[in-house]
């Protein structure tokens, strides 16, 4: 499995999660991760890396954290769990087709509670 190059137009998170997810198969050590995060990089994203002042980042952690922090411009707009209080099964829309659309946009909410995946989900679906 390879890890896509990130240039600093997509989002920053998602790529240090993808990151984390394939060096921990060989190292938890992170002064080894601080070496090796810059060959997941390209473009302005490896620019901004090698511009870093030396002694600056003292950890993965640090770096992380920098990392997210420069490239946050770059994240998607992030749904919350109040995009739910208006999604509503059309008059025509199959119940399978609502489900796959409720679906796909609960998956979209980070740390969304199922408690309140749930409660949408039956006033959603309550007036039919």
């Amino acid at each position: 499995m390879t890890l896509e190059k990130f240039d600093g137009t997509t989002d920053p998170e998602e790529h240090l999660d993808a990151f984390v997810t394939q060096i921990s198969l060989y190292t938890d050590d992170e002064a080894i991760m601080c070496k090796v995060f810059p060959t997941s990089l390209r473009g302005p994203a490896l620019n901004w890396f090698t511009r870093l002042p030396p002694g600056s980042v003292d950890s993965f952690t640090t770096l992380s954290s920098r990392f997210v922090i420069q490239f946050a411009t770059s994240r998607p707009h992030q749904l919350t769990s109040i995009a739910l209080i208006n999604i509503r099964q059309e008059k025509k829309e199959s119940l399978r087709t609502f489900m796959e659309r409720f679906g796909k946009m609960t998956l979209s909410i980070r740390n969304l509670d199922p408690a309140v995946a749930m409660h949408h989900l039956t006033t959603a679906l309550r007036g039919f």
